[in-house]
This record gives C-alpha cells, sequence and structure tokens, in this order.
C-alpha cells in the first residue's frame, strides 16, 4: 500500500459529519512518520451532541424495530465493510502501524462478527414459565439498554469496535463511539458505511479526541445508560467508578499477562508456531498476548533453542514491505515502557536469550523480538503487563505447578495449553483462572465464542449471544387471567 495524502476528519454525528470544536490532533503513521489523519478534540458540548443525537433515535424507533430490520442492515454493513477493505485496511495499517497483510486480515474478520450479529438480531429471546397456576403465566423479555458508550483502543481499532457495536445494534441500543485518538479513522468510516446500510440518521455517533476530555465527558454523560470500554485496566477501573456514580451498565475488557503453556506430550512443531505468533503478533501490543511461555522442564531447554531460532528470523520493519511481521511501536510513550522493562528484566538477573534491541529513528521506533529465560514468578517482567514483543520464559515439571504458574496473577484473560492428555487438559480448564481457555490453539476466535476476561482483566462479556445481551436488560411480565383473589385490605372492608 503506498502512502496516501492526509486526510481530514469530522465527527459523525446524526448521519453527517459534522465539525468538533477542540484543537485539531494528527496521527503520524508509526512506520514513516508521515501524516495520516487529522481530528479534532470534541468537547463537552460536541459530547453532548453525539448522545443526544443517539437518545433522541432510540426513542424514535431503533429500539422498537423488528429483529429482521435490524438483521438487515447489520448484514448490509458487512457486504459494505468487505466493498471497503482496501480503504480500511490501509488507515489500519498506516495509523497503528500493523502490517499490511494483517490490517487485510482483521478487516475480513471484522465483517464477519457483523454478519453473526446480523443473526443475533433475530435470536434474541426470553423465558416463559408456565406452571406457576392455571390463571397465572409469566413470561421475560430483553429490551435494549438504550445509549451505550463505546470507548475502543489503538491496537486492534477496526476488530475491536467490531466486536461491540453490531451487537449493541442488533439488541437495539444506539450508540456514541469514541475510538483511540491514535486511530480513529476507521472507526468514523463505519459511519457512511452503516448509512448506506440502511442504519437510521443518529443511531450511530462517531466522535474523536482525547481521553481526558472526550472520553470523560462521554463516561459522565447522564444520558449514557451503559459503557463498554476496552483498554488499559487503570483506566477501565475510572470507568468502573464513573459507572457506579451514575448507576450505569459497564462491561470492561482489560489487560492480560497471560499464559502460553507447553506439555512434554504436545505438538511440539505446532505448539512452537503457536508461541511465536502469540507472542509477536502486532509487535506484542495485544491484550491477547502469550507473554508468560510456560514450558515442562524436559523439552524446556530444546523448545527454546528453536523458539529463539525461528524468532531471531522474523522480519521486523516497514509495515508495507512484503515478508514484514513485526511493525513499529503505536508511539514513544509505549516505545520507553518497553524498553524499561527489557532492562528491569536484565536487572532482576533473568538471561536475554534474543533481542534486547530498540531503535528510533525520528518518528519510527522499532523493538526487535526479546525473549528472557530464567524467568522467576517474581520478576516484573512475569507480572506486570508489557505490551510489547518481550516473551517471558518459565519452567514447570508438573501440571499442578504450571496452573499454579498460570494462576499467579492480578489478570484473568486468556491462557493456552498443548497436551495430548484429555484428562489432564480438562483438569487445567477447570483450575485456570481465565475467560478464554485455548487447548492445543491459540488466539482463535470465533464470532459464535463469547470473549472476556476475570480479576483486574475486566468483567462481562462481549461477541457471540452473550454479546448482544450484554446491550440488554431483562423485563419480567406477570399475567392473570382469572381468579385474582380478595385485596389483602378486601376483607376489612364492608
Amino acid at each position: 500500500m503506498t502512502q496516501r495524502a492526509a486526510r481530514r476528519f469530522a465527527n459523525w454525528i446524526s448521519g453527517a459529519w459534522r465539525g468538533a470544536n477542540g484543537p485539531e490532533l494528527e496521527r503520524r503513521d508509526p512506520a514513516s512518520g508521515a501524516v495520516v489523519s487529522l481530528f479534532r478534540d470534541s468537547t463537552a458540548d460536541d459530547v453532548d451532541a453525539a448522545v443526544s443525537s443517539a437518545m433522541a433515535a432510540f426513542k424514535a424507533g431503533w429500539s422498537a424495530a423488528s429483529g429482521a430490520e435490524r438483521a438487515a442492515v447489520l448484514a448490509n454493513a458487512a457486504d459494505n465493510i468487505r466493498l471497503e477493505i482496501e480503504e480500511l485496511a490501509y488507515f489500519e495499517m498506516a495509523e497503528s502501524g500493523k502490517p499490511a497483510r494483517q490490517a487485510r486480515l482483521e478487516i475480513e474478520r471484522s465483517a464477519m462478527l457483523w454478519d453473526y450479529a446480523a443473526t443475533q438480531a433475530r435470536s434474541v429471546t426470553g423465558d416463559s414459565f408456565g406452571q406457576l397456576g392455571g390463571n397465572y403465566f409469566a413470561v421475560t423479555v430483553r429490551e435494549p439498554l438504550g445509549v451505550a458508550a463505546i470507548i475502543t483502543p489503538w491496537n486492534f481499532p477496526f476488530l475491536i469496535v467490531s466486536q461491540k457495536l453490531p451487537f449493541a445494534l442488533a439488541a437495539g441500543c444506539a450508540a456514541v463511539v469514541k475510538p483511540s485518538e491514535l486511530t480513529s479513522a476507521t472507526a468514523l468510516l463505519l459511519g457512511p458505511i452503516l448509512k448506506d446500510a440502511g442504519l437510521p440518521d443518529g443511531v450511530l455517533n462517531i466522535i474523536t479526541g482525547l481521553g481526558r476530555s472526550c472520553g470523560d465527558a462521554l463516561l459522565h454523560h447522564p444520558s449514557v445508560d451503559m459503557i463498554s470500554f476496552t483498554g488499559s485496566t487503570t483506566v477501565g477501573k475510572h470507568a468502573m467508578r464513573v459507572g457506579a456514580d451514575g448507576l450505569k451498565k459497564v462491561s470492561l475488557e482489560l489487560g492480560g499477562k497471560n499464559a502460553h503453556i507447553v506439555m512434554a506430550d504436545a505438538d511440539l512443531d505446532a505448539a512452537l508456531d503457536a508461541a511465536l505468533h502469540g507472542a509477536f503478533l502486532n509487535a506484542g501490543q495485544s491484550c491477547n498476548q502469550g507473554s508468560r511461555l510456560l514450558l515442562q522442564s524436559s523439552i524446556a531447554e530444546d523448545f527454546t533453542r528453536k523458539l529463539v531460532d525461528y524468532a531471531s528470523r522474523i522480519s521486523v520493519g516497514d509495515t508495507r514491505a512484503e515478508g514484514v511481521l513485526v511493525g513499529p511501536i503505536i508511539n514513544k510513550q509505549q516505545y520507553d515502557k518497553i524498553v524499561r522493562y527489557i532492562a528491569n528484566g536484565r536487572e532482576e538477573g533473568a538471561t536475554l536469550a534474543l533481542g534486547g534491541t530498540h531503535r528510533e529513528e525520528g518518528e519510527v521506533r522499532f523493538v526487535d523480538p526479546t525473549i528472557f529465560t530464567g524467568v522467576q514468578r517474581h520478576m516484573r517482567i512475569a507480572r506486570e503487563e508489557i505490551f510489547g514483543p518481550v516473551l517471558s520464559i518459565l519452567s514447570f515439571d508438573t501440571i499442578e505447578e504450571a496452573v499454579s504458574l498460570a494462576n499467579d496473577s492480578v489478570y484473568g484473560l486468556s491462557a493456552g495449553l498443548w497436551t495430548a492428555n484429555v484428562t489432564a487438559a480438562m483438569n487445567a480448564t477447570r483450575a485456570i483462572n481465565a475467560g478464554t481457555i485455548w487447548i492445543n490453539t491459540y488466539l482463535d476466535g470465533p464470532p459464535e465464542l463469547p470473549f472476556g476476561g476475570v480479576g483486574e482483566s475486566g468483567i462481562g462479556r462481549e461477541v457471540g449471544r452473550l454479546g448482544v445481551e450484554e446491550f440488554m436488560d431483562i423485563k419480567t411480565v406477570q399475567i392473570r387471567s382469572g381468579g385474582y383473589a380478595s385485596r389483602w385490605i378486601g376483607s376489612a372492608v364492608v
């Protein structure tokens, strides 16, 4: 993909582009330093306009639209996303610094989420209670919550908004989306895509800006009924406190320090490929990163030798170049954080088996795949989320020890286990504290399956049937068809 001229974006409110009132923000390509896109930092007034538009559209009819009507819009949106794949993939690559091939694959996977959400729009059900007595019947019905504030991060911009927004729309909610100020373009491009798909004006509103201004104003807005946030645990806790103050429903997908366990009886070639993918995809900037590789002692030395050999061949560089698998780090703040953790790993006594090298070339910053061995569970590189291409290797003797290591974390997003022992796999699945357990695979994510974490990895679930239900409330309806007893006061009245 060739570099394009910078594009200036406005907010998307009430089905049209609308300028924001705050200072201008620019986004530079992490791989070249060139300006890719320009936005405005939305003010509280801009946020209010977006939320008011969503609330009006919700009440005007979207909340009462049939499942078939919602499904048609979402299916059309999936088709439109595929038609715009080159445009979307370009901005996904140019703003986030991910390889071009990876960006295309993420847009394709995102379209599948919209396909699936369309099926769920027609599948929302409640329960019936027919055994309450001859003249007494009850049902529960699911109803959309109202206006959802959807706040998304920079590492998988289009994929993560697609794990939330189509499910909110399938539920009948209206939405205000606030993407990261680092990667706003692809979310904004959803505005016209959905309008062309038949979404009524105002049901979707997209605003840009900084978290401390635009994002915080959105969290605090009194007409927001639900907060759906993906990002750091620190900001997620803040969103939870704001939600508590406003009695809003809150769904959070936060950090991770995920254990990737390999037993001696596993398919070691498959596990090797998955360990590399899990550690270094997206330059390690992933909440699902398999950043703690736990190897059974009998295979640890040989497996590590092969891992280091293959990781040393990973191409790092310009995301437009053929064969590049690891692109630049998103910005200087994240780059400096990763470099500090590499230094800390050395200081704490871990062995640097590969990498540790990093470089700044003007506005462009790279960290090469880095592997530490001899890591102990108390070390910071084994406990804290680095969000970079840094892998810590620990060893264990028994599956029970592996589970103990996996659970020795404040996080609980995901974990992987490679073994041919079905009993060991089932026991570990029950014992590991994580929202997703992968057995003999890693980073799979069909749209039918819910996703979310426990502990400091978050609360709530997105994607799948539960992804729609997350944006809904339950109403209980009780009906008597006769035989109503006298009111309790009736016996005292002559």
